[in-house]
């Protein structure tokens, strides 16, 4: 009795996101020609959780004329910027039974560029960024070069809690693959020792346990090249691509898996707000309790 009352809930849960599917997810993510109005924005797109590209947001940002490599290297050069380092550009990554944050460095802004444009030799892959306002702590000289925040966005986000990212892109392009939060059930997760890599003084990598730290959870495959035989589900699992280009601006809503790829030298700004801890978080709470205890994934 009990097990077939377990089959029926998997039955349920693989049925679920196609049905949501049907309903709220979009087959490519839409673009607008123009930035929506605070209520637009909310009503159309933040409530029913769907991403959008949006053209014509950034084109009056200075940034967006200015942030050339030669700019950068005269304004911010000899500023010291947090870098992550990895060995093949994947920070934030499953490495067999371990889950590895890249190594810091702190290295000049021209160093940096530098290798970027192939004028020195660094070892491993090179990534400005930090989670948390690297731009105002790091990086302040370039404030006046951005609006400070997004208004239309700032006047429907404001008093949540940080999960709903706008992407701007002012060079380069990014390239995303989208997974909406009803797919949960299609997607595997695993718990992993997480590690650090440390950059030894002859220029390789070693993994260094993070004994204090519990595991983490985090998905084990690899979106680009799954492993279908170990993970079957994830092949009902439908993914939205989309590239933003410079000038353009993503909104991923909160709860929404993604996997990030960028253009060589690409810049980019995120503007964080927070998520509304609502119903909606809620019934994805319930989606994930639900796959885990049917054994789904």
């Amino acid at each position: 009795m009990a097990e077939a009352a377990l089959d029926a809930v998997r039955r349920e849960l693989r049925e679920f996101p196609v049905a949501a599917r049907e309903l709220s997810v979009p087959l490519a993510v839409p673009y607008l020609d123009e930035p929506p109005t605070p209520l637009h924005f909310y009503r159309d797109w933040v409530c029913p959780n769907r991403p959008c590209i949006i053209r014509n947001a950034l084109q009056h940002w200075p940034a967006l004329q200015k942030w050339s490599f030669p700019y950068l290297r005269a304004t911010v050069g000899s500023t010291e910027v947090s870098v992550a380092v990895t060995p093949d550009g994947y920070a934030d990554a499953v490495r067999g039974d371990r889950f590895v944050m890249p190594a810091e460095r702190h290295l000049p802004l021209s160093r940096v560029l530098d290798v970027l444009e192939g004028r020195a030799q660094h070892p491993g892959v090179l990534y400005v960024q930090k989670q948390c306002s690297n731009l105002p702590i790091e990086l302040p000289q370039l404030l006046p070069d951005l609006e400070p925040h997004v208004p239309w966005a700032s006047e429907a986000l404001v008093h949540k809690d940080h999960y709903e990212n706008l992407y701007c892109v002012i060079s380069g392009e990014k390239h995303f693959l989208l997974h909406p939060p009803s797919d949960r059930p299609f997607i595997p997760y695993e718990l992993y020792i997480p590690a650090t890599y440390q950059l030894t003084e002859e220029g390789s990598f070693k993994m260094v346990d993070e004994e204090a730290m519990e595991k983490v959870p985090w998905i084990p495959l690899d979106p680009l090249a799954p492993d279908l035989a170990r993970y079957p589900s994830y092949s009902q699992a439908q993914a939205l691509r989309c590239t933003v280009q410079a000038g353009e601006m993503l909104y991923l809503p909160a709860l929404w898996f993604h996997h990030v790829q960028q253009s060589h030298g690409c810049i980019a700004v995120n503007f964080w707000y927070d998520m509304e801890y609502d119903l909606k978080y809620s019934y994805f709470q319930l989606l994930d309790s639900l796959t885990k205890a049917s054994g789904l994934y």
